[in-house]
């Protein structure tokens, strides 16, 4: 090897040696970061719920609130909901309740709602929550506890 190929290797070798304690402090404050404050998707979710008016839907979010099936739920009123039901085509005013909640207790959701809800059969159908603002997936796992 020439004496110019080699003082590129030895100077390329050097800068190596010199970043790689760097680039390994990066990478483990980076991977540790990851390990211990990086969301598991799938740990919530959100349901979604409709009920025939404003009174079913607030009734229904408040007892889901108040026994931790739900950290919020929002009324989103005046929708109109078009399905076949009993062979016949049917379109109603409904109110849709989007409830968030932790992905073990959406059964305990399901029939708390079941419970209170005048339709013979109501539409609760959940998908988990990928990813999101992490400060309020936390405050998601404070309020509605895991299933004991």
């Amino acid at each position: 090897m020439s004496a110019n190929k080699t003082a590129l290797v030895l100077t390329v070798l050097g800068f190596a040696g010199l970043f790689m304690p760097l680039l390994a402090s990066v990478s483990r404050r980076l991977f540790s970061t990851m390990a211990s404050g990086n969301y598991v998707p799938g740990t919530h979710s959100v349901a979604y719920v409709t009920a025939p008016n404003q009174d079913v839907a607030k009734k229904i979010a408040g007892i889901l609130v108040k026994n931790k099936l739900a950290a919020c739920v929002n009324l989103i009123p005046n929708i109109v909901s078009v399905y076949e039901w009993k062979e016949e085509i049917n379109e109603d005013p409904e109110v849709l309740m989007i409830i968030k909640t932790r992905s073990s207790r959406l059964e305990e959701l399901t029939a708390m709602v079941k419970e209170n809800h005048p339709y013979e059969v109501c539409e609760v159908i959940s998908s988990p929550i990928a990813q999101g603002n992490q400060p309020y997936l936390d405050w998601i796992g404070e309020i509605v506890p895991e299933k004991k």
